[in-house]
């Protein structure tokens, strides 16, 4: 099931609904700041983002602007207390795709995740992430997040890397089966062969070579010796 991140700074709060909605099957990230929402979105999008408003260092509605201006595809609830009409107008504004307030019913929510996964289907989860690399397959766009945990303004150290075609495919091709092995027989089937492009095996090793230095070398490519390789998450 998809990814949930969880901006939250009620410790209480946050780990009820991540824990309910754990044994529902997802998986569930959890923030309590907005700088560290933005890290952790950086480095690893989720599926949909449930959003507080009142926050430590800034309000919910700043973040959601955020978002949208780099995830336009990504599904977002507001879940806040704050319950009055100006309140949900301005959070469906500034680019939610739902509401719900606080006290709230966890089957209730639920129900709402599954709606707006059902209704946000038909996007086929554009975006693709591992390790600060994202992937936006409807823009056919490509940026690396290289901050430290430790930055303060998480934006300065995104860049956009531009590929080759190839490039781009055999990348798009491991991020799309995270965590799992692909030989190098199955890669070069996909990736060059299905689109009637017949190469021999060193245009791979040459391929993942130029693809590895633009994305700087990054830990989450593995290269499983005489097999081929595989892309997962390092933490």
């Amino acid at each position: 099931m998809a990814e949930i991140y969880f901006v939250e700074d009620e410790p209480d709060i946050a780990r009820a609904v991540k824990e309910y909605l754990e044994q529902k099957g997802f998986g569930v990230r959890t923030g309590n700041t907005i700088a560290q929402a933005k890290k952790d979105l950086l480095w690893r999008v989720p599926g949909l983002v449930l959003l507080d408003w009142n926050m430590p260092d800034g309000s919910g509605d700043a973040l959601c602007r955020w978002i949208r201006r780099n995830w336009m595809d990504l599904p977002i609830i507001f879940l806040t207390v704050r319950g009055e009409a100006r309140d949900m107008v301005s959070g469906f504004q500034h680019g939610a795709d739902d509401y719900v307030v606080k006290p709230f019913v966890f089957e209730v929510l639920y129900a709402r995740i599954l709606a707006l996964l059902r209704r946000s289907a038909c996007a086929s989860e554009p975006y693709l992430s591992c390790d600060g690399i994202c992937l936006d397959q409807n823009r056919r766009m490509v940026w690396v997040y290289s901050g430290a945990p430790e930055e303060n303004i998480a934006e300065k150290n995104v860049k956009e890397i531009a590929l080759s075609a190839a490039e781009y495919q055999l990348l798009c091709y491991l991020m799309q089966h995270k965590g799992r092995t692909i030989t190098r027989e199955n890669i070069l089937e996909q990736v060059w062969d299905v689109h009637g492009s017949y190469v021999n095996d060193n245009t791979l090793t040459v391929t993942m070579k130029r693809l590895r230095d633009k994305l700087g070398q990054p830990a989450c490519i593995k290269t499983v010796r005489s097999v081929g390789y595989r892309m997962e998450d390092t933490r």
